[in-house]
């Protein structure tokens, strides 16, 4: 039978596991976003997507998985419901490509909600300030080529 790690290495690992730490961060600032834009009927996942889509840079909805890293199952699942909203079209693109696209609603409601989202954000950054949350956001993506270098 064999001996249960010493208290000082699970504290360890929960101190310093960078899975840990980034998902216990992602929940709290996601139901942080997602408590401002509550009032609009909004997550901030479904705010992210109308975000790309309004860029004009996505023309499939496997770019828009890539771009938000999302895989595109929950992709779709959240396509069809700001579908069903009356937020965003999807039609048939080139081949067997599904084009997703912001209606006219989706346009207004993301005017809407980029003033809350502008709000929080700047909560948020001066909680832990400018320089830190700098540094912070070039690591995370220093994290993702890191992984997306390794996948390859």
């Amino acid at each position: 039978m064999k001996t249960a790690p010493d208290q000082a290495t699970l504290t360890r690992i929960a101190r310093s596991c960078i899975c840990f730490q980034t998902r216990m961060t992602a929940h709290a600032v996601t139901r942080a976003y997602n408590r401002i834009l509550a009032p609009l009927g909004l997550e901030v996942t479904q705010f992210n997507i109308l975000a790309a889509l309004a860029s004009g840079h996505v023309a499939s909805v496997t770019a828009l998985s890539d771009v938000l890293a999302l895989d595109r199952t929950t992709m779709t699942r959240n396509l069809k419901r700001l579908e069903t909203s009356g937020l965003v079209s999807v039609s048939s693109g080139p081949g067997r490509a599904m084009k997703p696209e912001l209606t006219e609603t989706g346009t207004g409601l993301l005017s809407t909600a980029i003033p809350l989202w502008e709000a929080e954000h700047a909560r948020m950054e001066g909680a832990v300030g400018a320089a830190l949350w700098h540094d912070t956001r070039e690591g995370l993506r220093a994290i993702r080529r890191t992984l997306k270098a390794r996948e390859a």
